[in-house]
């Protein structure tokens, strides 16, 4: 009757409670035994009731430094509560638990924690981080809560990148970048300046939200500070290096002022003043003058005579001077009509200063004066010229032709002696006849270019006549969706057009084309042109991605001594500045390597780039060559020095007047590195075998002024010298040439060839694989197949917390500049390859690549080695055909 009593509900009731007992009591005695890891069980015997409802769950929590963190968990309703902790029970006796009713519902709410300490933590080794989460009990079963994790917190003391100091000019961007410590959790950044921080909310002109990096988009003067990035997470705060900004800006000059007063001595001013603005912060004083003055009476301007004596004197000497005149013009006139004439050039002085001095002296027939009067005389006719002895392309010169020169002579026979006539181009001692010939000599437009890798200790010769020539350096391919590859041969230009760069369903003929001759851009003050001037088109193509253009330099990179800033001209023929190489812009890319520069742009135009020097040590990389031919006098041998630019382009233009000319290549090509410190440059000729050859006395060695050099303006310098064999069985020549920049660089070209043609070993120069394949679309242009890229984009475009992103991506290809341009990409890793594709079109180095991404963690496999199964089947074909 009891029992009855105290179940209320029969045998039935009687026989759940004893079993619920049973198991609570059987749960007790696992929890109270050594063995944790004995499973509980999952429920227990069905009652009425219902599941225990979480009224709070364990959270994620961090340890900092040795204090342990509390989990906890309440339940209602709860019989019982135990913490699972990476799939161990806990011990009861860890646990720590509070009971209570709720009045509500009058439903029994159970409450329970944990505390973890770090050697436990530290001591997990799992797959993930270390984890707990609760269960608990009610009349009908169990319920789980989440999974907390529960990692150490840390921050290091070293900021993975510092902020840098720069110097932009007023309403310039300022992009200062900032990656903090790695941590756990991840740092919140902040940036201060002048120690204070930075409101971004209050200031629309300034933008910290951007991977942590510091976005000024219009520079004002109020700009100028210290910049410090601050992190901080729950465990401490870390600031970096402090960045020193300079805003600075520019002088300009005042509109001119009026006109003054005509002065005495006829002449007018008028100034201007460097104050709209005045330079600050170490800007530029203004360029050009301060004063201007000129005649204010067009020319008309006669001053008082004070007596009549002087105008005497001053008529006489006019009188005596038309006297002269007439004289000279009457003797000249009876000479040309009383004989004929023939010219003898005779060298007449020594060199001085780059300077020389040759005659044209006038012999009658029959002159008792000749050696041997019976053999027939060359008349000549007296003429002086005065020049320097090297010159810069003579091709584009006036004296290069016969009819600029001797014209005025219709008829005249004419032996050249002089080194300078070489100099000009003119073959020494070939016979001219007076009648011009039409033109100057042929430009050659495909300049080729590459290295020589073949080499003889006694005879090195290049074949010339391997290089094709072409009408104008101009190249075209008809390119769509799929997007492809268009290069100008040899001359290491090229344009990369991405896939999907152009629309769908459209395609249109882009061509590529390089300027000859004299570049149209003329740089302003101390600038110098580094390459040539490139132009691709149509400009009215639209792209929705960036394309890549590559222009070779020959600057030597360093930005220390180099400002070189991309430049582009305009609808109305004017250059204007694009960007410099240090300036943060969103708007093009560029990235510099040692012999060409990778600008990523979206707009078609024509582009050049300029560098001007920050000092004395700034340096451009000269190609120097020596050519040689056979002169129509069988005993003559002319030498030909060339200095130019070391791009393709440049050495391409010299080969290609060359082979008009006859020419070949004695030696394989030398590299001068030359100074911008104003000292000039020597080109001599040594060592030249005694009784077998000889050379002009004063005439083996040549100096060439510093302006000349370092201003050529994409036109090669070349001097001549003619050497002369003492008999004709002399068939071989050696020497060396010097190169040499005065207090500088130093190179010795060593020549030792056969002067026939017919003894000489012809190597013959094999032009790169890009000159049978100008223009190649679709995925046969791209190194990386396209279902790979596809793969990497996902990967990398997605953000990661351990910074595993497209910045990593950047970093590992060397991109370590401007990366708030890829920000305002759609997929900045598109971009990314796409310019890693630009880099690297002739050796197509995946290996590299891999290696990259097995260093940042994202892949564990080489791009080469990817079977059959993983790529698609055109990918797979074009990859074997490309040697992956």
């Amino acid at each position: 009757m009891g029992i009855r009593a105290a179940g209320g509900g029969g045998p039935a009731r009687l026989r759940r409670r004893l079993l619920l007992l049973l198991g609570l009591c059987s749960w007790a005695a696992a929890l109270r035994g050594n063995d944790n890891s004995e499973a509980l069980p999952e429920s227990i015997p069905s009652a009425p009731g219902t599941l225990p409802h979480f009224m709070q769950e364990p959270d994620d929590a961090y340890i900092i430094k040795s204090n342990p963190i509390a989990l906890r968990c309440k339940a209602m309703p709860a019989m019982q509560i135990f913490f699972k902790c990476n799939g161990e029970w806990v011990h009861q006796n860890e646990h720590v638990s509070e009971e209570s009713m709720d009045e509500s519902t009058g439903l029994k709410v159970r409450e329970v924690f944990i505390n973890v300490t770090r050697q436990q933590v530290e001591d997990f080794h799992g797959p993930e981080d270390y984890w707990c989460q609760c269960v608990a009990w009610s009349h009908l079963g169990t319920s789980k809560s989440r999974k907390a994790s529960v990692r150490i917190a840390y921050l290091r003391k070293n900021f993975e990148q510092d902020p840098q100091g720069k110097e932009v000019p007023i309403e310039g961007m300022i992009v200062l970048h900032c990656r903090p410590p790695e941590g756990v959790p991840a740092a919140e950044v902040e940036w201060l300046k002048n120690e204070e921080p930075i409101d971004s909310n209050q200031d629309e002109n300034i933008d910290t939200r951007a991977d942590h990096n510091l976005i000024i988009r219009q520079a004002r003067l109020s700009d100028s500070g210290n910049y410090t990035c601050m992190a901080a997470n729950i465990v401490a705060k870390r600031k970096s290096m402090s960045a020193t900004v300079v805003v600075y800006v520019d002088g300009s000059w005042e509109v001119w002022s009026e006109w003054s007063v005509c002065s005495p001595e006829c002449e007018h001013l008028r100034i201007r003043e460097c104050t709209a603005p005045p330079p600050r912060n170490g800007g530029k004083f203004c360029e050009g003058f301060s004063q201007e003055s000129e005649n204010c009476t067009e020319g008309l301007c006669i001053q008082d005579i004070e007596n009549a004596s002087d105008i005497a004197l001053y008529s006489g000497l006019g009188a005596a001077v038309i006297a002269v005149a007439v004289l000279v013009v009457g003797i000249t006139l009876y000479r040309r009509s009383q004989s004929e004439y023939g010219v003898d050039v005779i060298d007449s002085s020594a060199l001085t200063g780059g300077f020389q001095t040759f005659n044209f002296k006038t012999v009658r027939q029959g002159n008792s004066l000749l050696l041997n009067s019976s053999m027939q005389p060359d008349l000549t006719v007296s003429r002086t010229y005065s020049g320097p002895i090297c010159l810069q392309d003579p091709m584009d010169k006036e004296l290069m032709t016969e009819s600029s020169l001797f014209n005025p002579l219709s008829d005249i026979k004419v032996k050249v002696q002089s080194s300078f006539m070489v100099s000009l181009g003119v073959t020494e001692r070939a016979e001219y006849h007076g009648k011009a010939h039409s033109g100057t000599f042929p430009h050659g437009n495909n300049r080729g270019f590459t290295t020589i890798h073949a080499r003889n200790k006694t005879t090195y010769i290049q074949n010339l006549s391997s290089l094709s020539t072409r009408s104008e350096l101009r190249t075209t391919g008809i390119f769509g969706h799929l997007g492809g590859r268009l290069v100008m041969p040899n001359t290491g230009v090229s344009l990369l057009i991405p896939h999907g760069a152009i629309p769908e369903e459209s395609s249109w003929e882009i061509y590529l084309t390089i300027s000859q001759g004299e570049s149209s851009l003329q740089p302003e003050g101390t600038e110098v042109l580094l390459g040539p001037e490139v132009t691709c088109g149509p400009p009215d193509v639209t792209v929705t991605t960036p394309f890549a253009l590559t222009i070779p330099h020959c600057a030597e990179v360093n930005s220390e001594h180099w400002n070189i800033h991309l430049k582009r001209r305009t609808q109305q023929g004017k250059w204007e500045e694009v960007m410099s190489m240090e300036e943060e812009t969103t708007s093009c890319y560029c990235l510099l390597d040692p012999y060409a520069c990778h600008i990523l742009l979206d707009s078609f135009g024509t582009y050049a780039l300029a560098g001007e020097p920050i000092s004395d040590c700034a340096v451009k990389q000269l190609k120097v060559a020596v050519f040689g031919c056979m002169s129509c006098n069988s005993l003559d041998y002319n030498l030909r020095v060339y200095c130019m630019d070391n791009t393709p382009c440049a050495f391409q233009e010299v080969v290609s007047g060359e082979r008009h000319q006859g020419g070949q290549l004695l030696e394989e090509p030398k590299l001068l590195h030359f100074k911008g410190n104003t000292f000039s440059l020597q080109i001599s000729v040594l060592d030249i075998p005694p009784f077998l050859w000889r050379i002009k006395p004063f005439t083996a060695c040549q100096e060439v002024p510093f302006s000349r050099v370092w201003c050529s303006n994409q036109q090669p310098l070349h001097c001549a010298f003619s050497l002369e064999r003492y008999t004709p069985a002399t068939t071989q020549l050696s020497c060396k040439i010097c190169v040499r920049q005065v207090k500088g660089h130093e190179q010795i070209l060593q020549i030792q060839t056969s002067i026939l043609e017919n003894e000489r070993e012809i190597i013959t120069l094999f032009a790169r694989e890009d000159s049978n394949f100008p223009a190649q679309t679709g995925p046969k242009a791209f190194k990386i197949p396209y279902s790979i890229r596809q793969r990497i984009c996902a990967t990398f475009d997605t953000p990661n917390a351990k910074g595993k992103d497209w910045q990593m991506l950047a970093q590992k290809n060397s991109i370590n500049r401007n990366l708030s341009y890829f920000a305002t990409q759609s997929s900045p890793s598109a971009v990314i390859l796409d310019l890693w594709e630009a880099r690297h079109q002739h050796d197509g180095d995946l290996d590299s690549l891999a290696c990259a991404l097995e260093e940042i963690g994202r892949t564990h496999s080489k791009i080469s080695n990817i079977t059959e199964t993983q790529i698609e089947e055109t990918d797979f074909s074009y990859s074997r055909q490309n040697g992956l």
